[in-house]
Parts: C-alpha cells; sequence; structure tokens
C-alpha cells in the first residue's frame, strides 16, 4: 500500500507472526473500517493498537525520502513541465525567437505591422472573453435575480455527517504572517473534529518554523516539515508532499495571508453535497483587505473584482475552462489523487489544475464565499509577482500544446477556444503592448510607423479597436467594484491603463526565466500591509460576494 494509505489511516505494519502480520492502527474502528482492503493485501491479520503519536513518526521517518521523490515526479511526463525545458530541447525553444529576430532584421516594417495586427488580435481574444463572462454572468440575473448556488444548510446537519475537509497551507519565511494566520484560522466555525488544517513548512526553513514551534496549536491544526530533495523548491511540490497526510474527503488550499470568512467550509461541505459527480472542484472568490494602501493596492483590488466576481462565474456558467486561483480551491481528494496532485515544476500550479481537470472530464464551479489577501503595493513586487504568474501561463499554454488535435478533442471546441483565450490572450495583450501602444499615434493625428504598409482605414480600425476594447475592459471592472461591495473603486477605473504598463516588464521578466531558469519560484512578500480598519469592517460585513 503507498504511503499515503498509512499516514491517512494512522496504520503501520508492525511484526511477522509465522504467515500472519500484526498491524498497529491508533484506533479500533480504523482497523475494523480498512480489514477488507488490507485483508485482500497481507491475508488474515492481527489488528493491534498503539498511540498515533508512535505511528506518526516511524512512517515519517520511513517514507519520507520517497515521497519527496513522488512529489517532485507525480504528473505523467507529457502534462509536465519538466520535460519541457530539458536541455536536448533547448536549441528547438530558442529557434522560434531566433526565426523572429532575423525575420525582424530582413523585413523591419512587415514585421512591425504584423505585431501591430497581432497585438490587437489578443486584446480581442482576452477582451472577448471577458465580455463572454459578463454576459454569462448578468443573463441569469435578468431573469432570476441574483444568481447563487443551492447550499444546503450544513451548520443543521448532525457534525458525523459533514465531510472531513483538510486544508493546506504552504509556510516559507513567513514569521510576519504566521500569528495573524493563526487568528484568523481560529474564526472558523466549522466542527473542528470535522476539519484539520496542515502548516506546510520547507526543511530549513528555521524562521518560520521557529515562529510556529513558539505557537500554541489547536489539535485540528498541525504542521508538516517537508525535506529537501534535488534542487526543486516549490509550493506545489510542498503541497504534494503534504497530500500524503490529509485525512479529509475535501482537499482545500489557502495562502500564508489569507483571510477566510469564517463559514467558509460550511459552504464547502453544503456545495459538494449539493453538486453532481462530474463536479470535482470549487473555487472561492478572492479579494483584498487593503485597498486604501495606494494607487496599486486599489487598481490590483479592481483586478481581482472584475475577474473573480463577474469573468470567472460567467466562465463556470458557459462551461469552460476555470483557470484556478493558487488559494480558496477545494477539490475532491479522489480526485486529487487521481489526476497526481499538482504540477511540482508549474509555478502556476493552480491554474495547471483546472486545464488538468478539464481534459479529466471534471468541472470547476464557483463558490459564493470570499478569502481575503493582502495585495502587494509596490512596483518591484507587483513585477515579481505578475512575472512568476506569466511565467506559468507560457509553461502551462506550451505544456497543453504540445499536441493541439489532442487538446482540442480533449477541451472540446469551445472550451478549446476558451483555453486560447486565456492563455494567448493573457501572455500576448502584454508581450506585445508596445505595439499597441503605438495605435495612440494615430490618435493624436502622428503618423503612425506602418502608414507605408498599411491603409489608412486599416489603422483607424486598429485605434478604434483599441479604444473600444480599453472601455469595455473598464466597463467590466466598474461592475466588479460594486459586485465587491466597493462601489467607491469603480472611481479609479480610468487609472487602470497606466496600471498595467507594469505588465510588459513582467512579461519580459517571465519570457527570460522560461528559457533559462523556468523553475524559480519568485516569492511574494506577505505582512507588508495589514488591513485597515475599513477593510477589517468589509471583511466582517460581507456575507455572500
Amino acid at each position: 500500500m503507498p504511503a499515503s494509505f498509512w499516514l491517512r489511516h494512522c496504520a503501520i505494519p508492525w511484526v511477522q507472526l509465522g504467515d500472519t502480520i500484526a498491524i498497529a492502527f491508533a484506533s479500533a474502528a480504523e482497523a475494523e473500517s480498512q480489514r477488507q482492503t488490507l485483508s485482500a493485501c497481507f491475508g488474515p491479520f492481527i489488528p493491534v493498537l498503539a498511540p498515533a503519536a508512535q505511528i506518526s513518526p516511524l512512517l515519517q521517518a520511513h517514507f519520507k525520502t520517497a515521497m519527496a521523490r513522488q512529489a517532485s515526479n507525480s504528473i505523467a511526463p507529457d502534462l509536465s513541465s519538466r520535460t519541457l525545458f530539458q536541455h536536448s530541447k533547448r536549441l528547438k525553444q530558442l529557434l522560434p525567437v531566433s526565426a523572429f529576430l532575423c525575420l525582424s532584421v530582413l523585413f523591419p516594417l512587415t514585421v512591425f505591422s504584423f505585431c501591430c495586427g497581432a497585438a490587437l488580435l489578443f486584446l480581442l481574444m482576452f477582451t472577448g472573453l471577458k465580455l463572454c463572462g459578463l454576459v454569462a454572468h448578468l443573463v441569469p440575473k435578468l431573469h432570476s435575480g441574483p444568481a447563487s448556488l443551492p447550499l444546503h444548510n450544513s451548520q443543521k446537519q448532525p457534525p458525523e455527517h459533514l465531510p472531513k475537509i483538510s486544508v493546506l497551507v504552504p509556510l516559507y519565511k513567513e514569521s510576519a504572517i504566521s500569528s495573524a494566520l493563526l487568528k484568523r484560522l481560529a474564526r472558523l466555525t466549522y466542527p473542528q473534529d470535522r476539519m484539520e488544517v496542515l502548516l506546510v513548512l520547507e526543511a530549513g526553513d528555521s524562521l518560520t518554523q521557529q515562529t510556529i514551534s513558539e505557537a500554541t496549536l489547536p489539535p485540528w491544526i498541525s504542521a508538516i516539515e517537508v525535506p529537501a530533495w534535488g534542487e526543486l523548491r516549490t509550493k506545489p511540490r510542498a503541497m504534494n508532499y503534504a497530500l500524503n497526510f490529509c485525512q479529509g474527503e475535501i482537499v482545500g488550499v489557502w495562502d500564508a495571508e489569507d483571510a477566510p470568512q469564517p463559514d467558509q467550509l460550511q459552504k464547502v461541505a453544503a456545495a459538494f453535497a449539493a453538486a453532481s459527480p462530474e463536479v470535482a472542484c470549487f473555487q472561492g472568490v478572492l479579494d483584498y483587505y487593503n485597498p486604501r494602501a495606494n494607487l496599486i493596492s486599489r487598481c490590483f483590488t479592481l483586478e481581482y473584482a472584475s475577474w473573480f466576481r463577474i469573468v470567472l462565474p460567467g466562465i463556470a456558467r458557459l462551461g469552460l475552462v476555470v483557470p484556478l486561483g493558487g488559494t480558496t480551491m477545494f477539490v475532491r481528494r479522489a480526485v486529487l489523487d487521481k489526476l497526481g496532485g499538482w504540477d511540482a515544476h508549474n509555478v502556476t500550479e493552480d491554474a495547471d489544475l483546472g486545464v488538468r481537470l478539464y481534459r479529466a472530464g471534471y468541472r470547476t464551479q464557483m463558490l459564493a464565499t470570499a478569502t481575503y489577501e493582502e495585495a502587494s503595493c509596490h512596483i518591484a513586487p507587483w513585477v515579481r509577482q505578475r512575472s512568476r504568474w506569466l511565467k506559468g501561463f507560457m509553461a502551462t499554454y506550451l505544456v497543453h500544446m504540445r499536441q493541439p488535435l489532442h487538446l482540442a478533442r480533449g477541451l472540446g471546441w469551445r472550451g478549446f477556444l476558451g483555453f486560447q483565450a486565456f492563455f494567448l490572450g493573457t501572455i500576448g495583450q502584454f508581450l506585445l503592448a508596445p505595439f499597441l501602444w503605438t495605435y495612440w499615434l494615430v490618435f493624436l493625428g502622428l503618423p503612425h510607423p506602418s502608414t507605408a504598409v498599411l491603409p489608412d482605414m486599416l489603422l483607424f480600425l486598429g485605434v478604434s479597436s483599441l479604444i473600444t476594447f480599453e472601455a469595455l475592459g473598464m466597463g467590466i471592472a466598474v461592475f466588479g467594484a460594486f459586485a465587491s461591495g466597493r462601489p467607491r473603486l469603480a472611481l479609479w477605473v480610468p487609472i487602470l491603463p497606466l496600471y498595467y504598463l507594469m505588465g510588459p516588464i513582467a512579461v519580459y521578466k517571465a519570457l527570460y526565466e522560461l528559457l533559462y531558469n523556468p523553475f524559480f519560484w519568485d516569492k511574494t512578500s506577505h505582512g507588508m500591509h495589514p488591513p485597515d480598519r475599513n477593510a477589517q469592517e468589509h471583511v466582517a460585513s460581507e456575507q455572500d460576494p
């Protein structure tokens, strides 16, 4: 049996007595429930009782090397980023870049005009996806009022009938946030004997380990140390390791700075109880508790409000691929085991998991609950965080597009178009943003560099399209501000085009790292901006996002 079986059931083969195995269990009920499964493997066995405090350390010591190795390579090679950047393929990866540079030297004006057209196309794709999400979000409301999930009242159900939920909280050099995290977790109202929170620590991170060791953890919170294996050290690898210890039938993820709503797990349990078996994942709403820190945090909050409260719910209703957020996602553990967990080599393991769920025939729905995070408020942290996301999007796109026809058959034509619109649209609009900016020359009455190649009518169409797409994007942000319960944020929507000027810096950093340091995890610092008083009141008062 795999390590996860013994760890989850807190059992261990103890001693062989002739032809019979004695297996130690932490509880008699667990021994009885696993009798049939283990008898099929070992034949008749003798169950004995032993303290969990003795069983668990022995299991961890025995399996930790194998689990650390498996955590890094749990995904099939054809679906993992680890085989995308092999040295033998490096020359093939650089060929398109070299070809583009050669064509740019030989035919500069033609290549420039082509890039201007491609930039508009990518912006059209992403804006079209957002517009489809907006329409799908609004149309149900026109007929039946505010859309919400049909939740059962899980609070009235007997605790023994509620599913056990395991939540992973990866921590790395988080001494500034750890104490605040424990206070936020203590506000959860789900029955404590039906939940567990695993604080996932990296070996060698003495800073966080010392902070956690000084705290008094309740019985439902425990710390798991992930041993080093090779040079890889990423969040998905740590979660793969900790997945072996999860005892819940539902597995969720929170980040170190998260402040989930107290009744979030009740809503998770009710949502899964009401969902069909093909719904394997629920994605909650992500918001920020420090929107008033500065201009960047306001724009960041607007961006997330439009995405998580307007566009993603619409995408889910349309049955398209839902690129998951890195936190407040809850997955059926059996499905997660079947898919091999997360891709340890992908720095946006969340978006990749959303695609793999869809390809495997499962669906993701949005959950009517919010988790509040800390927005990056300065240019350097924002660029580092966004470059990691964009690098992961690039890797995810390249991995799943290895066999485009096979992907199209697996996703269906709607899913395939949605996949292209999100990943190509997100990456392309930032990558070619400088070419988009040249259309403002036409708007200002100045000559465009492509005037000698393209007719005036086509250039006028280009600048008209740019203005239309920008206006649509800002309109969706206005809807997001109102949907988040912060209507005053809509006043800052005109600043969004200036906010997105940081995007090209992030995408070129991402492109460089994709080629030369693809598995580098550029960590975002937390605990820099605690929530202000108004944000705390907003978090406390919001019930349904």
